[in-house]
């Protein structure tokens, strides 16, 4: 098998590099998927791209939301350049070898920019909130040094889980079979070629995805909560569409975004398959960073403004 060396002591063929299986099932139709994501990974440059300049040139859009925005807009740029480009390798060439090191480095980097993702929707969240919920202090709160600090904050928290997590999978022994039934390099399908006990593993795992996922999520749902207590208690009913129109955006991608995401990480392999598994990946690492500039612009008119003044120019 390509991909192996033979240990004649032991008689086992211990795996040095993988095959990404990817879209292999089907290849009749790789050339419509090169051009369908080649079509989504130019949108979501072009879109996450125009976000970044407006919210940066717009006099309007110099607000701590506009700022956090700004910022998770060139996170999922990213985010989706660890592995679409790769992916497009794969389905132009038919190459789909992947050395230990470039699929650790993938998967590091992937998991560094989706825990950032976590920790920044997050920081997105408690802006939303001291709006919403303490309106005449937020000015005082949200100062440019708070907001840089927040966002440097979510960079650096997500770094050391991510290499801990990529350590612990690469120092696992892999023998026999080196096909990876995914698109890129990701901790379930990596487990699912591991040989002898992964329980430590697996459990590492889990553990890491609570700290960088789940207690992100519920930090943002108790935001909610009590942004939503605070909006059901203002008098005017215009008074409380406006508010949640501010946070609608924000809410739409975190439920897409942790909602494919927690599903593939936690459902049991027992009752997934490998084909679930790849549409749900394909979802949190590609579908959501391509409706974020959708969402974020066609729900906020402030956006939509500046865009009507930056695109003729």
């Amino acid at each position: 098998m390509g991909g192996t060396v033979n240990m004649a002591i032991t008689n086992v063929s211990v795996v040095v590099e993988f095959v990404l299986l990817g879209f292999g099932d089907v290849p009749n139709y790789e050339g419509f998927l090169f051009s369908i994501f080649l079509l989504i990974y130019v949108s979501i440059l072009v879109g996450n791209g125009l976000i970044i300049i407006i919210t940066k040139v717009d006099p309007t859009l110099q607000t701590p939301m506009y700022f956090f925005l700004r910022h998770f807009s060139f996170l999922e740029i990213c985010y989706t350049s660890v592995t679409l480009p790769r992916m497009f390798k794969n389905l132009l060439t038919q190459k789909r070898n992947i050395s230990f090191l470039e699929c650790a480095t993938q998967l590091c980097f992937f998991l560094i920019w989706g825990g950032t993702e976590c920790f920044l929707l997050v920081v997105m969240a408690y802006d939303r909130y001291l709006a919403i919920c303490n309106p005449l202090n937020y000015p005082l709160i949200m100062n440019q040094k708070i907001c840089i600090c927040l966002v440097v904050g979510s960079w650096v928290s997500a770094i050391p889980i991510p290499i801990g997590q990529t350590y612990q999978i690469f120092s696992l022994p892999f023998c026999g079979s080196n096909y990876l039934n995914h698109v890129f390099c990701d901790v379930p399908p990596l487990l699912n070629l591991a040989c002898g006990d992964i329980t430590v593993n697996e459990l590492y795992s889990y553990a890491g995805a609570f700290l960088s996922a789940i207690v992100p999520f519920l930090m943002i749902l108790v935001s909610y909560i009590k942004i939503i207590a605070t909006i059901q208690k203002l008098p005017s009913a215009i008074g409380r569409k406006k508010a949640f129109s501010t946070c609608s955006s924000h809410l739409m991608v975190v439920s897409l975004f942790f909602g494919s995401g927690i599903i593939s990480y936690f459902l049991p392999n027992s009752i997934k398959s490998a084909g679930i598994d790849k549409v749900l990946s394909l979802i949190y690492s590609t579908v959501t960073p391509m409706f974020n500039p959708l969402i974020y612009s066609l729900r906020n008119k402030d956006v939509i403004m500046a865009l009507k003044k930056f695109l003729p120019k």
